[in-house]
């Protein structure tokens, strides 16, 4: 499986503040929610943070993505090297489903589904409010994923901060082409 075509589409608004993404990934669908729920590999490709996989229960999510990326000098401006957000699961049914909410930036839901040896990853994420978090969320989502799925087949993944700004640039893109219709 490589990751070009399919998995390097981009997300799309179904409205003015939802978006949504799809992946398809190596399995088994165990190996692909450890990935979403275990700290250690998801610092891999997004954020640490022990989650309690139980409705109700908070969490915290740590990104530190100058370690994603090649080099720290990557960095937008404006863009601390650490930042952190406490969510709080809505549902949680392993290894299938994950919804929280994480507060200021809107709701998530990522569904796995086992499709032969494969999983497809759909990420939901509502209530998305301005254009500049819009686009934050589009490209970091899309360039989170790719490093998840480098990972998920073995191979190097491109570093976060040079793919996340050619990401909000092509976003940006899209958004203006969409609302000029």
């Amino acid at each position: 499986m490589t990751s070009h075509g399919f998995n390097d589409l981009r997300g799309t608004l179904t409205d003015a503040s939802t978006l949504r993404m799809q992946r398809r990934l190596p399995g088994p669908i165990e190996r692909v929610w450890a990935y979403l729920s275990d700290s250690d590999l998801r610092r891999q490709w997004l954020a640490s943070g022990t989650m309690t996989l139980q409705p109700g229960a908070s969490f915290e999510l740590v990104w530190r993505n100058d370690e994603l990326s090649s080099s720290a000098a990557e960095r937008p401006d404006g863009f601390s090297a650490e930042s952190r957000a406490t969510c709080q699961f809505v549902e949680v049914e392993p290894p299938r489903l994950m919804r929280y909410v994480w507060p200021g930036v809107g709701e998530v839901t990522i569904e796995l589904e086992a499709i032969e040896d494969t999983v497809m990853l759909t990420l939901t994420h509502r209530q998305l409010q301005g254009e500049g978090l819009i686009l934050n969320v589009c490209a970091g989502w899309h360039a989170h994923l790719a490093l998840m799925l480098a990972h998920l087949e073995g191979g190097k993944p491109p570093s976060l901060w040079s793919t996340w700004k050619r990401l909000r640039k092509e976003y940006e893109t899209q958004l203006r082409q969409s609302g000029s219709q």
